[in-house]
């Protein structure tokens, strides 16, 4: 895959349909299987973090264009009001061309954007966390020990992976937050889903991996 930062704000990236399905997805299944389409995106944005520095925050706009041997994708993050509440974008569809693309006006490469997430707008219930040492989750699940909370821990690819679900009638946005807060003091998110994990990773707890992490290795 191919990496170019555009500017502070924009990055985009190359993806030829070969490299598309040694990743595991065929053409029909990122243009008509939406699971599958968001699965292939947040691993490249993955990828596109750890290459370009660019850090997935707010809402993003992408554009996807189709080329003869593969996918040029850009990525723009929105620019946001000094409340962080609503996004900071122009009506003229021209002057959001000059901010996306970093290019002049009248360019013909961007048509529509479209957001692909607000986190402001809904309560996310469900996150990933990447580690290198199943020994790291000792300290979470100590301090989580009294938190209902489903945990799952996977193997994928050289690195462990926690995926974490609340339950939107048993906690309350600051029940997410406090516990989140626990979690990333010790792991960094990722955009890794649980559907890519439970299809191609191996498990090593499919649920309880707090507990069964303090059980075994506390």
């Amino acid at each position: 895959m191919e990496i170019e930062r555009i500017n502070d704000n924009t990055v985009k990236f190359y993806i030829s349909y070969l490299d598309v399905e040694e990743r595991g997805f065929s053409r029909d299944e990122i243009w008509f299987n939406r699971d599958k389409s968001e699965e292939l995106f947040w691993e490249m944005m993955d990828e596109v973090n750890e290459e370009a520095d660019f850090v997935m925050e707010g809402p993003l706009w992408i554009q996807v264009q189709a080329m003869d041997k593969g996918l040029e994708v850009t990525v723009t993050r929105a620019q946001l009001t000094k409340d962080g509440q609503k996004l900071d974008l122009p009506d003229d569809i021209e002057e959001r061309r000059k901010m996306f693309s970093g290019e002049e006006a009248g360019s013909q490469e961007f048509d529509e954007f479209e957001p692909v997430y607000d986190e402001g707008d809904t309560k996310k219930l469900e996150y990933s966390f990447v580690l290198s040492e199943v020994e790291e989750l000792l300290p979470i699940a100590k301090r989580l020990m009294y938190m209902p909370v489903d945990t799952a821990l996977y193997h994928f690819d050289g690195k462990y992976y926690m995926h974490v679900k609340f339950d939107e009638i048993l906690h309350s946005e600051k029940d997410v937050k406090d516990q989140l807060s626990v979690i990333t003091e010790y792991l960094q998110q990722t955009p890794m889903t649980i559907h890519r994990l439970e299809e191609y990773g191996k498990p090593i707890f499919k649920e309880e991996a707090l507990p069964n992490v303090l059980h075994y290795f506390g």
